[in-house]
């Protein structure tokens, strides 16, 4: 018994930690913009309108954006060298689980065999484990835009993507919406831009 203890032990830690991943991160720029130019920034209001949340929502990254923009230096601005505009999507993920561990014993109709055993087809029995467990999440992607003022050209996306989480509790969800941001931002501007 302390046998399969060790060795569920180290399982369970590592499906805790991995529920505990937060925002997966991916980025992507042009390597012809010269990001070391870049020192002001504006929303882009037209594509900011255009993402599927509620306004709250849209108040809340931008408000986060504003925060990280400002702890990177990046100063507000009417005439501005970059515009951010930000899109979302979201999709339902379902995740089954085989709780069967194996086992079992009953009686039933078996064309090689009748009687008690291992039972196939019809009729009571018994075992363990539990057949399959059913569970939806929503994961959400945050797409962050760095977008030349100049000539309108996309210069820099960032997404993250993560579990979100559906809770009436305001201070969680701007916690997980400034999380979102935070890690996205990170990329930003792109190693190359400090060479």
């Amino acid at each position: 018994m302390k046998k399969l203890a060790y060795l569920i032990a180290p399982l369970l830690i590592l499906l805790f930690m991995g529920s505990c991943t937060s925002v997966r991160v991916l980025s992507d720029y042009d390597k012809e913009a010269n990001f070391n130019t870049f020192k002001s920034y504006a929303f882009y209001k037209t594509g900011i309108d255009k993402a599927q949340i509620s306004d709250l929502d849209k108040k809340r990254i931008l408000k986060a954006i504003e925060v990280e923009m400002a702890n990177k230096g990046f100063v507000k601005s009417n005439d501005p060298d970059i515009l951010i505009s930000i899109f979302t999507k979201e999709r339902e993920q379902v995740d089954v689980y085989n709780n069967y561990w194996g086992g079992g014993f009953g009686w039933g109709w078996s064309p090689y065999y009748w009687g008690w055993g291992p039972g196939f087809g019809w009729g009571p029995g018994f075992g363990w484990g539990g057949g399959n467990n059913v569970s939806t999440r929503t994961e959400g992607s945050l797409y962050i835009d760095m977008i030349d003022a100049r000539n309108k050209e996309l210069v820099w996306q960032g997404r993250g993507v993560g579990t979100l989480n559906n809770t009436r509790n305001i201070e969680k969800k701007e916690e997980r919406i400034r999380e979102f941001v935070s890690e996205i931002l990170k990329a930003y501007p792109p190693m190359m831009a400090s060479k």
